[in-house]
Formats: C-alpha cells, structure tokens, sequence
C-alpha cells in the first residue's frame, strides 16, 4: 500500500441507486457496503451495468444517492469538490486550452494567483512526464499523453482522494500497459488514495492492492480479493495467473447467475 496509515478514507454503507427513466424503474445499487483505506489502490470489476461508473459518480458527488451513507474521512459527501479528483476515459480536456492551462484551470476556479498556479502545473507536469510539452494543446497529443494531463490536472487541486473511470479503456494494449506502470509510479510519488473502475481483470491484478467484485445489477459487493503481489507485478508468474483464475472465477459465477435470472424472466 501506499503509506503507513491505515485509517479509513472513503467509507460506503448500505449504498443505493435507484433511476426513474420515463415510466421505468432501474435499481442500479442496492445495500452496496466498501470501506477504502487511506493511500490505498481498490479496483471496481463487474459485469457491465452493474454500476461500478455510478458509485465513482457518487462518491464524486457527480450523481446523488437514493439512499445510505458515503463519508469521506469521516465526513458525509454531499456534493462535488475539490478534495475529490475525477479522471475519465474520455479524457475530457479543453481543446481550446494548452497542457499547462488544462491543469490550471481548477487553481482557476479557486482563485489561486498565477504565480502559484504555475509552480503547482509545473510540478505535476514533470511528476507525470509531460515537460517540454506544457504548451502544446490536446490536438497535437498521443491518447496516453491526453490522459496524463487528465491526471496531472486531477492531482493539481491535491485531492484527499483520486477517483477514476476506466481512465486508460480508450488507448492501445501498448499504451495501457504503460499507463498503468507509469500511474502506479505516480500513486508511489504521491501516496494517494485511488478508486479504479476497470473491465480489464488484468489490469485490476496488476494494479490493486484489492479487488471488489460487483454482482449484476443491481450492484453490491460479491467478495473482496486481496492482491498480496509484491511490486512490481509479473503479468506471465504464477501467483499473478493464480489470482487472475481467482477474479475469473468470481466474474464467471456472477455472469452466469445474471444468464439464469434474465432466461427466468423470459
């Protein structure tokens, strides 16, 4: 894990989601329950729909609970905020914006002076490999580069928590493989907290410190998978495959439950 301290960061209980679409009713989440540790890694997997998007949503105060409780140190979240960095998949920037301004712009909308801005953009321009290309604007970046702005802006505002959502889905295997490398070097620098949503098993192996598997929908927690590799992790060893089989396990049962309960219902 990333640091010494074991207190709580995030805290999730009896968590649900309901959606109202025209006259149909969708339960999303239904007593979801997840207590994250401070500077630790937990990846979100699960079949798709089985709202690992919609609980990174509501910790980020994206999208509100019907019901539960969702603390963050301790504290009820409510809405959006600064102590919460978001990175999506689709990267999300402003094209109109260089590398250095894309990064900029929370410190912007907090009021923070330029001459504070540019120390902090700086700083996390270099810490995510981006030097030399600070005024360069998305057009001209590789996908991978895009969403190391994404990050480098997320991390700007110093969040107590990083939240992210299938940040590297849209790049190459080359490039995914590398941003996971390049983003646990990262969560090493900074001992941040981080809530990953993947569809990837092997990216949640090489990744986490623990593993959540979700049922169907409506999602809650299946099991919780420790991932006690050291780093870093050896995607072709042994005890990587043998944890891989151990989440595939899970996965297939849920899937093949969710079948059964769509073919009742036929």
């Amino acid at each position: 894990m990333g640091g010494n301290a074991v207190t709580t960061s995030i805290a999730i209980s009896s968590l649900s989601k309901v959606f109202r679409k025209e006259k149909k009713i969708i339960t999303a989440l239904s007593g979801f329950e997840l207590e994250v540790r401070e500077g630790e890694f937990v990846c979100l997997l699960g079949p798709s729909g089985c709202g690992k998007t919609t609980v990174l949503r509501i910790v980020a105060g994206l999208e509100e609970k019907t019901s539960g409780t969702v603390k963050l140190q301790g504290r009820e979240i409510t809405s959006s905020g600064s102590d919460r960095g978001m990175v999506f998949q689709e990267f999300a920037l402003f094209p109109w914006r260089t590398v250095r301004k894309n990064i900029e712009f929370g410190l912007e909308v907090k009021a923070v002076p330029e001459e504070k801005r540019a120390v902090i953009s700086k700083k996390y321009i270099d810490l995510v490999g981006l030097h030399g290309f600070e005024d360069s604007h998305p057009r001209e970046l590789s996908g991978g580069m895009k969403q190391r702005v994404g990050i480098a802006r997320a991390l700007a505002n110093n969040p107590k928590v990083l939240l992210m959502d299938e940040p590297f889905g849209s790049l190459d295997a080359q490039t995914r493989n590398l941003m996971q490398k390049e983003l646990l070097r990262i969560w090493s620098a900074t001992g941040k907290t981080i809530l990953f949503v993947t569809h990837s098993v092997d990216e949640a192996v090489f990744l986490a410190d623990r593993i959540v598997v979700m049922t169907a929908r409506p999602g809650k927690v299946r099991e919780i998978i420790p991932v006690d590799l050291p780093r870093p992790r050896e995607r072709t060893s042994r005890e990587f495959i043998g944890v891989r089989g151990k989440v595939l396990a899970e996965l297939d049962e849920e899937f093949e439950k969710a079948r059964a309960k769509e073919l009742s219902h036929d």
